[in-house]
């Protein structure tokens, strides 16, 4: 809004032709965002502890969540209004990604919400039920897919970051392999939130990748320079991975150890996803996987650990999510998430190194 306010404005005075660049309103959009989850966060987690929207802990986890029980939760709302009215305010609104995006987040979003609600009403961590959250996760992906081959400038490949000219042509499977991708790192990212602050320093860290990322695959200039797919308009894709980076900063800050308020189903499922569709829109499916490589080996912990126990009646890890089975071998908390961040830092490096290995 403020972007074709000011815009318009430039006729008038060379001043505001500052706000035609991509990278003047990522800085604005995530200032924006930052500002607005800080500001708000002390009012969102009393009016959370007032209303009694607080944490249910798993009774078979580990004894030392017991006490996290009670702590304010669907902290994920407070990220998402930052996110929305950031990018609602910066971002060029012509850009049909942007409102895919923004579809994406609340769409999601909105089943989380049903989930933690019905966590919270019934007293168990069951919430919807995996078969139903599933099902609407994956409608959600469908739409996502029809807008994305309606409104944006697609191709049906898949491209592999390692290569030059190696694409392999989905045809007819891009749709359900979209649908996968943003199903799989929606569901990947809650399996992670299970840690003060565990999930949202990986989210932020895959944002700052994808906000480069997006920036390149939107120029054509540096695409053909990287040698990387240009994907017309993602550029600004940007702006809205500025407004994650900022807003997850600010839910951070009253999220670490000890958190003040969980971000709940509603965050985790909404940022996964849309992660998921960032990199549908920039052809980097594939690289997702080593950028968000936490919560990848997080999913596979669980699976591996569901496949064994059902196959031998033994399990591999002491319990899962990994996280837990690390927490289970004595590692304290804290330890646990600042080396999960740590491995998020090495791998979002490794996959921009990529760029220059093509």
């Amino acid at each position: 809004m403020l972007y074709h306010l000011f815009y318009g404005l430039a006729a008038d005075s060379r001043f505001f032709n500052v706000f035609k660049y991509i990278t003047f309103r990522v800085f604005l959009a995530g200032f924006t965002a930052f500002v607005i989850c800080l500001f708000l966060g002390p009012w969102f987690i009393r009016k959370m502890s007032k209303s009694q929207i607080k944490q249910v802990v798993r009774d078979d986890g580990p004894q030392t969540h017991l006490k996290k029980a009670g702590t304010p939760t669907m902290g994920g709302g407070l990220i998402l209004v930052s996110i929305a009215v950031s990018t609602l305010l910066w971002a060029d609104l012509k850009n049909p990604h942007i409102w895919i995006l923004l579809f994406v987040m609340i769409f999601f979003g909105l089943i989380g919400w049903i989930d933690d609600v019905l966590k919270i009403t019934k007293q168990n961590t069951k919430g919807i039920g995996g078969h139903n959250k599933l099902l609407l996760q994956f409608a959600g992906a469908f739409i996502f897919t029809v807008f994305m081959l309606l409104y944006t400038e697609q191709d049906f490949s898949l491209k592999f970051p390692f290569f030059k000219r190696l694409t392999i042509d989905l045809w007819y499977f891009f749709i359900p392999f979209a649908m996968l991708v943003l199903v799989g790192a929606s569901n990947a990212v809650n399996l992670t939130d299970g840690l003060d602050g565990l999930a949202i320093g990986p989210i932020i860290i895959t944002a700052v990748a994808f906000l480069l990322l997006s920036y390149c695959s939107g120029n054509y200039k540096i695409a053909e320079y990287l040698q990387i797919p240009f994907v017309k308009g993602t550029g600004e894709i940007a702006v809205f991975c500025s407004a994650i980076v900022m807003s997850g900063l600010g839910f951070l800050w009253f999220n670490t150890y000890p958190a003040q308020v969980f971000m709940g189903d509603v965050g985790a499922l909404s940022l996964g996803g849309t992660l998921g569709a960032i990199a549908v829109f920039t052809k980097n499916e594939i690289l997702l996987v080593v950028i968000g490589g936490v919560f990848v080996l997080e999913a596979i912990s669980v699976m591996v650990q569901v496949v064994s126990f059902k196959m031998t009646g033994k399990r591999i890890f002491k319990m899962a999510p990994l996280h837990h089975h690390f927490e289970l071998k004595g590692w304290a908390e804290p330890k646990v998430i600042v080396r999960f961040w740590i491995i998020s830092i090495v791998l979002a490096i490794a996959s921009l190194a990529t760029l220059k290995l093509r």
